[in-house]
Parts: C-alpha cells; structure tokens; sequence
C-alpha cells in the first residue's frame, strides 16, 4: 500500500501509478489541530502496516525534515516489532542552496521553525545565514490558512534588533518539478512588518559581513589568517 502526502497532481501520477495509493492529504481539515492531523497520519499509515501489507510512505521534500508523522510512524513500528526505515530526499533546505546559490560552509549556518523560533527566544548569529521554516504558519496550531499578520511583526521586531532595515531578506519556495526552478521573493527587513501573509513559506536571511579573525586563537591552533 502507498500512502502520499503531496500537492494534488503529484499524488494523482502516484495514485495512477499504483492502484493501492492512498493520499493522506485529505486528513487536513480547517480548524483541527496540527497534532491531531498528524496522529491521524501515523494511525493510517500503521493501521495498513498491522493489516499486513508492505507500506511505502511517500511525503514531499525530505520525509525527515519537518515532517513530524514520518518519524513517529517509523519509531511506533519499530516498537511493535515490524521492519522500518526512512530514505532520504532532498528538502527544500536543498533546494534553497542549489537556487539562490548559497554555501552554508561559507559563512556558518542556522535553521529553526520560525514559530519555535520567536517563542523560545532564539538569538541567531546574524554573521551566519539563516533559514526560518514556515513563516506562513507562525503561530498556528491548527490547520488555518487565514492570513494572521501578528507573526511577522513580532518576526520584523526580533530581526530588526540583528540586521538593518535595508537588509535583504529572501522569501523562498522550492519547485516540486525538476523541470521547474523554486521561488525567490527578495525585499527589505523594513517591509517585513507591513506584510499580510509571506509570499513563500522558507526565508532566507544572508549573513551580515564576517567577524575579523580572533588571532589569539588563530596561533593557539597554528593557523596563520590570510
């Protein structure tokens, strides 16, 4: 049995693909928690596998990256004695490097979910690039897609105390085709705050310039800074 959980033409070339398919996506419902939806994702996807039925998941991007079903659908398995694993992908995280042409061994790296984000009050290093995941969702704990704006004015206040407010930012969405390339979104930290919604769900922030090289460190490990 194949389970999907993708964008509605992507899950009708599976389902014509294999007869068995079965797309989780109508399991989002307005108004219902995140967490029951994902429950419900894992029940129906173990539901097939305690029916003795040899089940592939299939999730868009990386089945591991910010895809909460996924990994407790693997870990409850393994508990009741069935055989499961997890294959990689790309995420979108891949995607965003490849199309904005970024390497995050240049400058540093960091990357939350935009709503853990601003709630545990994360301070990022602003000379690093940064990455927030579901911008679009911030603050929500159901499945609500009404545009709420309170999210990205908190988001424009933290970052305006890190970056200044002609700082680029990059609203990034990844193509689901290979013959298709993501969706790039630039504009200035001070457009932030006015926004309804987030044009794409991904930001990007770019580093600030780097910090100058600590040469007390730099002859501690014997590195002589160019």
């Amino acid at each position: 049995m194949l389970h999907v959980l993708a964008d509605p033409a992507a899950a009708a070339r599976l389902e014509a693909l294999n007869g068995n398919a079965r797309s989780l996506t109508p399991l989002y419902r307005t108004g219902v928690p995140r967490q029951t939806i994902y429950e419900e994702m894992v029940q129906e996807i173990l539901d097939a596998v305690r029916g003795g039925s040899r089940v592939c998941a299939v999730f868009y991007g990386h089945p591991g990256v910010y895809v909460q079903p996924s990994h407790e659908a693997v870990r409850r398995a393994r508990e009741e004695g069935f055989e499961a694993r997890m294959l990689p992908a790309v995420s979108a995280e891949d995607c965003l490097v490849a199309d904005l042409g970024v390497d995050p061994g240049e400058h540093g790296w960091q990357s939350w979910e935009a709503t853990a984000f601003l709630l545990h009050g994360f301070r990022p290093d602003p000379t690093a690039g940064l990455v927030l995941w579901q911008v679009d969702g911030i603050g929500k704990l159901d499945w609500n897609l009404d545009p709420d704006p309170r999210g990205l004015q908190a988001l424009a206040k933290v970052l305006g105390e890190l970056y200044p407010p002609e700082h680029e930012l990059v609203f990034y969405r990844a193509s689901v085709y290979p013959t298709h390339s993501g969706e790039a979104v630039r504009m200035a930290l001070r457009e932030l705050a006015a926004l309804d919604s987030p044009p794409a769900p991904t930001l990007y922030v770019p580093p600030l310039p780097s910090r100058p090289v600590d040469e007390a460190m730099a002859a501690r490990i014997g590195v002589t800074p160019s």
